[in-house]
């Protein structure tokens, strides 16, 4: 399955798109911390899975870390992620790559951009908190 249809089959069945209650829905702690210039994590131990956010970012900053983390927690859950930085955020690594498109797919769904199609793509994503070098990620309609 594309990660554009797992978001879509996961905010579907849990009538969301907000990463913060899908969190809260699929039972992964968020934590919010001050870990200095990370922005964020994820991790699990043992059967429990955490999104570490740093305390210090934009709200609209948080909901994107936590757009992303949540993309590890679904299409990783058994890998500790590395750091998400700055540097990281643009990051080729596959597993990096995937966290971030999912994050895209999760907070700028088709139906978004359809209802605004007079926005441009970049505009939307920044008003979104989305960085506007991860806006080409998103997979539209064809």
């Amino acid at each position: 399955m594309e990660i554009k249809e797992i978001v879509q089959t996961l905010s579907g069945e849990k009538g969301t798109s907000c990463p913060f209650k899908l969190s809260k829905i699929l039972k992964i702690g968020i934590l919010y911390e001050n870990i200095g210039t990370m922005m964020g994590y994820y991790s699990k131990d043992y059967r429990f899975k955490f999104i570490h956010i740093n305390q210090n970012l934009s709200k609209r900053e948080q909901r994107f870390v936590c757009a992303h983390e949540l993309g590890h927690a679904i299409l990783h859950p058994d890998v500790n992620t590395p750091f998400l930085t700055q540097h990281t955020l643009f990051s080729k690594s596959k597993v990096e790559r995937q966290a971030n498109i999912f994050a895209v797919e999760l907070l700028m769904p088709d139906d978004l951009l359809l209802e605004h199609s007079e926005i441009s793509l970049y505009n939307i994503a920044t008003d979104l908190g989305i960085p506007a070098k991860l806006a080409d990620l998103k997979q539209l309609k064809k």
